[in-house]
């Protein structure tokens, strides 16, 4: 649970009716992921309600520079862009100082990872992971390469849009919050799996950034602005949520 500075009766609990079912037969690893029981909450550890405190000085000057920070002697290929935004409350106030990571496929839909078997090329020069803390206004600001659509084993002929995966980090340990980041225009986005989950389309749209010319860089990037919205009935869909018992397993 992610809670900002605020008095308690400022805070708007979430609708989790807005939240997709954890057991969804077409996203096919639900059916084995899904939990068969209601979930048994347990109380937060010491380490869990306090801390980390991040610090600027703790992060490397290319960390949020996805185009430079694994590069070696060469640039990664694809299109060039900016991803940018504001982390924000309910109320339309910003959250300083959170750490926000984010990690993804190459321009060729490909992770730089040991289990990522698709045929698409290894860029050589492109990791596929950033980290920022965003600003006193709660402005978050990446470099980085378009990642690319790519092919997965859930039903035949299924594809995962491009797409960014976000990791936000508040004052503790249990306030991390996940999501993924959509781009505005994409055709495949309407036939994926996993956002046809979500069944309100205004959750959607929360999740796919839309172009920004006014942030380009010309001759170099294409901008798009992604804000994240903490809790609340404007808030960003989050993946995590406490699932309740699927009476009908």
């Amino acid at each position: 649970m992610w809670i900002p500075a605020q008095s308690a009766d400022e805070l708007y609990s979430r609708d989790y009716r807005d939240h997709p079912p954890a057991l969804t037969p077409d996203y096919k690893s639900s059916v084995l992921r899904a939990p068969r029981h209601a979930l048994i909450a347990l109380q937060h550890s010491l380490s869990e309600i306090t801390g980390p405190v991040f610090h600027g000085e703790e992060l490397g000057a290319l960390d949020h520079d996805l185009t430079r920070n694994y590069a070696r002697q060469g640039s990664p290929i694809g299109e060039r862009i900016i991803v940018h935004g504001f982390v924000r409350d309910q109320n339309g106030r910003p959250a300083p100082n959170t750490l926000v990571e984010i990690w993804q496929a190459n321009a060729g839909g490909r992770y730089r990872h040991r289990k990522d078997q698709y045929l698409a090329p290894i860029d050589p020069h492109f990791g596929g992971c950033g980290r920022a803390l965003s600003d006193e206004n709660g402005y978050y600001f990446f470099r980085s390469i378009k990642p690319g659509p790519y092919p997965w084993r859930n039903r035949a002929n299924d594809w995962r849009p491009a797409h960014i995966h976000f990791s936000l980090s508040g004052a503790a340990y249990a306030q991390r919050l996940i999501t993924q980041m959509y781009f505005e225009g994409d055709p495949l986005i309407a036939s994926c799996p996993i956002v046809g989950t979500i069944g309100d389309e205004e959750q959607v749209r929360g999740l796919i950034a839309q172009l920004d010319r006014r942030a380009t860089v010309p001759f170099d990037s294409l901008a798009y602005r992604f804000d994240i919205v903490l809790r609340g009935r404007r808030a960003t869909l989050f993946e995590n949520r406490v699932q309740a018992a699927q009476e009908d397993l």
